[in-house]
């Protein structure tokens, strides 16, 4: 079973290097449809969604949006198995980089630089497209319980060096303190739902819901600066690897540490809407984002 599974993963990769990358996810991307239109797995969770973040929306405006995101979503599984052919060539024909000064900059403080992650277009390709840039980038996510699939899935996404953290690990701390003291990057994704003891309760939208309070207990205790990055996709099929400038927080720090965990945290998840506003098709509807904080 277990050599079946490699047999398979290694004939997709190959499948999609062969027939290039653009074809690759539009053949994924149809499996939008199949999930949002026709199996119409969780369809009405993701119209729900839309339309709790965009109430004047109207019906056939959010089943357009829907559709557009399930589609984008399903095409990124392409970028996962072409990740071992990206190199500059394909960089220079697909991708434009906005914002790389900003991190540059950053980096000159030998701090480290935090990021504050989302699930607004393909991430795997967004770490990999920042490791390629010579940055030491980490990334925190979830791993699978079971090793040889995960030794699989993290050879393709740490094909270009990104490096991966456990969320809630004995070794979590440390990581990711170490990763900032070589000033390496150190994403960290906060659009979807946290409950206690990891989250605390914030505001998305405008609507309760429980955000994970990690980022802003680094910043506190590290000083590092937090730049918000993310990739869309434009009209003509380009890749933008997006780095906003550096986000002042002075004005969200009390001297309470709690009140300044929740302020900070509130102020990414303000910023985070703000990303998925301009971009709402990129971003996960699917995700039940607001579940009752508890």
């Amino acid at each position: 079973m277990n050599l079946l599974f490699h047999f398979c993963i290694k004939l997709m990769s190959w499948f999609c290097q062969l027939i290039g990358w653009r074809a690759s996810r539009w053949l994924f991307s149809l499996l939008g449809i199949l999930w949002f239109d026709i199996l119409r797995v969780r369809r009405k969770d993701v119209i729900k969604h839309i339309g709790m973040a965009f109430p004047l929306l109207g019906e056939d405006e959010k089943i357009k949006m829907g559709r557009r995101s399930m589609r984008l979503q399903t095409s990124h599984a392409a970028d996962l198995f072409i990740l071992p052919s990206i190199d500059q060539a394909w960089i220079d024909r697909h991708v434009v980089y906005e914002g790389v000064e900003h991190v540059e900059r950053t980096l000159e403080q030998k701090k480290g630089v935090l990021i504050l992650g989302m699930h607004v277009g393909s991430g795997d390709l967004a770490a990999s497209l920042i490791a390629l840039k010579k940055w030491n980038m980490h990334l925190i996510t979830k791993f699978f319980k079971n090793k040889k699939l995960n030794d699989i899935w993290f050879a393709l996404r740490g094909y270009h060096g990104v490096q991966y953290i456990e969320p809630h690990g004995e070794k979590t701390p440390f990581q990711i303190l170490k990763a900032l003291k070589a000033n390496g990057l150190v994403g960290f994704v906060l659009d979807q739902f946290m409950g206690k003891p990891y989250g605390i309760e914030t505001s998305f939208f405008g609507i309760k819901t429980g955000t994970a309070q990690g980022l802003a207990l680094f910043h506190l205790k590290t000083k590092s600066p937090i730049i918000p990055a993310y990739c869309y996709e434009d009209a003509s099929g380009r890749i933008h690897m997006v780095f906003e400038p550096a986000l002042n927080v002075e004005g969200y720090l009390s001297s309470d540490k709690e009140e300044s965990i929740f302020r900070l945290t509130q102020y990414f998840c303000d910023v985070t809407e703000s990303i998925i506003r301009r971009h709402p098709e990129h971003w996960m509807w699917l995700h039940r984002r607001w579940k009752k904080f508890e």
